[in-house]
């Protein structure tokens, strides 16, 4: 039978919008400091515990809530930043629809204190299930503190798709670090179970930029500022010592709101187009500011889409601006020319060849490496008698006589591909991905039998992460100890690393860290463990390169290797290393 409609009731409502604004205890601080930074505070404060799970607490030194308003700024849609429609087309403000605080309300225990600075003593209130408690005089010297317990206990099915205290930690610095780099004029501190993670005084943006991210970033930014009719931009751009393999560093502000639209960030990639290859993401903190009336905010629960009059024309804007920018980087500093190209004149006047430049040659030595990596003889002596079986089989299948891979007869092309030939054709392996699944069997190795060898640093090195970065550090750590890292921790949110793998270049610690981290973060869902997938993001960043010149013997143990693994026939992503032509094939294509 249908049922009848009715009024659903006011509890039901505030949890159904808490669904919308309310997803995880970093949505909490979310709403939280932007009602702080529209109260124009300059200093915020929050405290969490276990992931945000039991405890988030905000405390700011704003204008405060007047003591007869505290109730009833936690009831659906009352604000005191809207008041007719226009002004949903005149938006000035970071918060504006009057819900989330009654959303919290209903899915957590609340206490607000707060006082204005005119009022000779501050109030408080408790909200429980929505429902108001009695107003209670309060000990607060200036602004607002919001205390909010327990999240999602009256919603248990909610409670369920949090994830681990650490997980939801990391969403809580991630969102801190979007305020604290829309508005460096503001002090910003986090505490998260009893351990101060942040605490940012207020900077320029390129200081702040290297508090938050890494003091290196200081001198790796370019600035930005230019003005195109009625649009403004402003910020910093990353040269291509900051570009990473996945993306999370790419910050865009609008009239000083975070803001996701994939339009906007495309057009700045546009700009960064002949200079990073695919794949990598340049770093950007781009201040975006148009008259309010050519944006509407309402579109979005969270507040974090946004609808442009013209959005076609801020991209245009953007993307000229970044290319103007970008040119006068590349101009004037050395490490954003295109990295690892020297050229030198062959002495019989031959074509011009290309090298690595000293500074990026890898130094790889596979013979050595073949004695410190785990792999013996008896595991080369393996890859030999498989690389012909290879071979053999391809001969079978293409109905020829037995064939093998003439080892002696082995080339290099465009430094990036291996060919050989074979009797019923050739091959081409290509030399990145048949040595990252060289490593990542080996790293697969080292966590079931024994640890990878390590070379000792001459001069250790002190690494420092975001405070994100290094939770994941944390996690990982014995994963990477096993490969051949040897890290120690060094203060707050650094590490010292005195040891890298045998197998890896040194000069590059840092970046190849970061890499395996961005790389886990993006492909961990694809591996049955984090093992693997620590595995192979450690082979991906550290095996040779497309580019690297590789000597005849270099070639020769590398395909050796390659035939000692398990499965020389794909990388650990899938992806194809070895490529046969058949005499046919090349037959059919010459039209013979």
């Amino acid at each position: 039978m249908t049922k009848p409609i009715q009024a659903l009731s006011v509890d039901l409502r505030n949890k159904i919008a808490a669904g919308e604004v309310v997803e995880r205890p970093a949505s909490v601080l979310k709403e939280l400091i932007e009602n702080s930074i529209d109260a124009r505070a300059t200093s915020i404060s929050a405290v969490v515990e276990v992931g945000g799970e039991q405890l988030i607490q905000v405390a700011d030194n704003g204008t405060g809530i007047a003591r007869e308003d505290l109730a009833l700024a936690f009831e659906r849609y009352t604000t005191s930043k809207i008041a007719q429609h226009a002004d949903l087309f005149n938006i000035n403000t970071l918060g504006f629809r009057g819900e989330a605080l009654a959303s919290i309300a209903s899915v957590a225990e609340v206490r607000v204190e707060s006082i204005q600075h005119s009022d000779q003593q501050g109030a408080a209130i408790n909200f429980r299930d929505s429902r108001a408690g009695h107003l209670q005089p309060a000990a607060i010297n200036s602004g607002t503190v919001v205390t909010v317990r327990n999240l999602f206990y009256n919603t248990p099915a909610r409670k369920k798709f949090l994830k681990t205290p650490r997980t939801e930690l990391r969403h809580i610095v991630k969102m801190l670090r979007r305020f604290a780099l829309g508005h460096p004029e503001i002090e910003f501190k986090l505490t998260a179970d009893n351990r101060q993670l942040l605490h940012l005084t207020p900077k320029s943006l390129a200081d702040r930029i290297a508090d938050i991210l890494d003091p290196t970033y200081r001198k790796n930014i370019q600035p930005i500022e230019f003005s195109m009719g009625e649009i403004n931009v402003s910020g910093f751009l990353g040269n291509l010592n900051l570009t990473r393999s996945r993306p999370g560093e790419q910050y865009i502000f609008l009239n000083g709101r975070y803001i996701l639209d994939r339009l906007l960030n495309s057009g700045i990639y546009a700009g960064y187009q002949s200079l990073v290859k695919r794949g990598e993401y340049p770093f950007f903190v781009i201040y975006l500011t148009l008259p309010t009336n050519q944006v509407d905010v309402n579109v979005h629960p969270m507040k974090l889409e946004v609808r442009f009059k013209d959005e076609w024309r801020v991209y245009h804007v953007l993307k000229s601006g970044v290319e103007k920018a970008l040119e006068e980087i590349v101009a004037t500093i050395p490490s954003l020319e295109k990295p690892g190209l020297t050229f030198e004149i062959v002495p019989d006047s031959g074509p011009v060849q290309s090298k690595p430049a000293p500074s990026e040659q890898r130094g790889m030595d596979f013979s050595v490496q073949h004695e410190t990596s785990g792999f013996s003889q008896i595991r080369q002596n393996a890859g030999l008698e498989r690389a012909k079986s290879y071979a053999s089989s391809l001969a079978e299948r293409k109905g020829s006589q037995e064939s093998f891979i003439d080892i002696d007869n082995i080339w290099q092309i465009h430094n990036k591909y291996i060919i050989s030939q074979i009797t019923s054709g050739l091959v081409i392996i290509d030399q990145h991905v048949a040595h990252e699944r060289v490593l990542f069997e080996e790293a697969l190795d080292a966590f079931d039998k024994h640890p990878m060898s390590a070379q000792t640093l001459l001069f250790p090195e002190v690494l420092e992460f975001s405070a994100d970065e290094f939770s994941v550090l944390l996690d990982v750590l014995p994963a990477l100890e096993k490969i051949g890292f040897r890290l120690r921790e060094f203060g707050k949110q650094a590490v010292m690393i005195e040891a890298v793998p045998s197998v890896m270049s040194w000069g590059n610690e840092k970046r190849i860290i970061s890499d395996i981290l961005d790389h886990y973060l993006e492909h961990q869902k694809e591996h049955s463990s984090y093992q693997e997938a620590i595995a192979a993001s450690f082979a991906c960043h550290a095996a040779i390169k497309a580019g690297d010149a590789l000597s005849k013997e270099e070639m020769q143990a590398l395909v050796n290797q390659l035939f000692g693994t398990k499965n020389p026939y794909h990388c650990p992503h899938g992806r194809p290393i070895i490529i046969q032509l058949s005499l046919s094939e090349l037959d059919k294509r010459f039209e013979r």
